[in-house]
């Protein structure tokens, strides 16, 4: 898909399908400060589903529209309807929605232009966009942010004739009869971690280890709430191979020594390697049991205590087998200069992760620990279900 293509469109006030890549669905997406009422019409009479207004929570807050229910839903945080104060008759004709959503994001609005309620339905997007919820109205206003226009979109979900729900191939169709192009979340998500810079050095300094010195840089990335680290080797910078590991918080195995994985033994054996070389990073990210957190891995912890393994555990508690995600540490190399990486991981999904972010890795380089009674089977786990490399696990006999 050609994203210049998609947002050039949208500067030019053309409507597109976007994509929900986990249920399927889709909604048309306009620029706000483009709508008309020809546009509303095609939405009501082609899309059939509720149109809405996506604002951030700054405009809404700046237009005094309360929230419907509190923050925080799971699926949108709707605002009280509006409706504009002056140039409309019954609010729900197309021209009259046009003019309620022209007066909401008009430059200097506020509360004095609008009355609640009325017949446009304000929606709140969460900030950080689709990297902090990958949902439909984030998608929309951050296609409409990169086009370079005001933050603020109109969707309407698209709904088949027998007025279900459309789902791929009927959006294809939809798309396709109309000349729409189509955008997926996923891809958005890609788009922006490969081509914007979302995280900021927050301070650096050296610190010394039983294997040498490191340059300890600190990042906060603009797309959630934790701090990330990377230690640094040498000159990084440039087209030279350099031998990278990226490395999830392990709490209980990386600082109290827990036998259940090899997750300290990683560590430890990242740094020997980095420092043999004198070059290399190892960047530290916050994504604790696989991205599901501290406490929900100590209750996986339990489950494993009772029978089920590793992937079964988090399934068990209703995460997927592996939540982590690779854009901000390929974010952090690309901030380093670091262009070709010799990566160190058993892990074939950390090279997919880094190369779809646009991380060249050139090489993978082997890491492994004997294993022992205690984590025979989260090893084993790990290369069955997951598909991580290893070369010296026994066979289960």
């Amino acid at each position: 898909m050609d994203f210049e293509q998609v947002l050039e469109e949208i500067r030019g006030g053309e409507m597109v399908v976007v994509v929900d890549d986990r249920d399927g669905s889709g909604e048309l997406c306009l620029a706000a400060s483009r709508v008309t009422p020809e546009a509303i019409n095609f939405m009501a009479t082609h899309a059939r589903g509720l149109v809405c207004l996506v604002l951030t929570e700054e405009k809404l807050r700046a237009l005094g529209i309360p929230l419907v229910g509190g923050e925080g839903s799971v699926r949108r945080t709707f605002g009280v309807s509006i409706e504009a104060r002056r140039g409309v008759s019954t609010g729900i004709s197309a021209a009259d929605r046009a003019t309620t959503i022209r007066a909401a994001v008009a430059e200097g609005a506020s509360a004095d232009d609008l009355v609640m309620p009325g017949h446009v339905l304000p929606v709140q997007v969460r900030r950080g966009g689709v990297l902090s919820r990958p949902q439909i109205p984030e998608a929309a206003v951050d296609l409409v942010r990169l086009a370079g226009m005001p933050p603020m979109a109109v969707t309407c979900a698209i709904l088949r004739d027998d007025g279900a729900i459309a789902h791929a191939a009927d959006l294809e169709a939809f798309a396709e009869r109309h000349d729409l192009s189509r955008v997926g979340i996923e891809s958005l998500v890609r788009y922006r971690l490969r081509f914007e810079t979302l995280v900021t050095r927050v301070a650096c300094s050296w610190i010394q280890t039983p294997v040498g010195e490191f340059e300890a840089i600190a990042y906060r990335s603009e797309v959630d709430p934790y701090e990330h680290v990377a230690l640094v080797r040498g000159d990084v910078a440039g087209d030279d191979p350099v031998i990278v590991r990226i490395h999830s918080q392990c709490l209980t195995g990386d600082v109290f020594g827990s036998l259940r994985c090899d997750c300290g033994d990683q560590l430890q054996q990242a740094f020997v390697r980095i420092a043999r070389e004198d070059r290399g990073v190892l960047v530290y990210m916050r994504q604790e049991g696989r991205g599901i957190g501290l406490g929900n891995k100590i209750r996986a912890y339990a489950l494993q205590d009772k029978g089920r393994d590793t992937v079964q555990a988090n399934l068990d508690l209703g995460f997927k087998e592996d939540l982590r995600d690779y854009g901000i540490a390929a974010q952090i190399l690309r901030e380093l200069g670091v262009s070709r990486v010799r990566l160190l991981t058993n892990n074939p999904r950390k090279i997919a992760g880094l190369q779809r972010y646009g991380v060249n890795v050139i090489e993978r380089i082997a890491l492994e620990s004997t294993p022992h009674d205690d984590n025979i089977e989260y090893l084993r786990t790990k290369r069955e279900k997951l598909g991580h490399f290893f070369s010296t696990l026994p066979l289960i006999t």
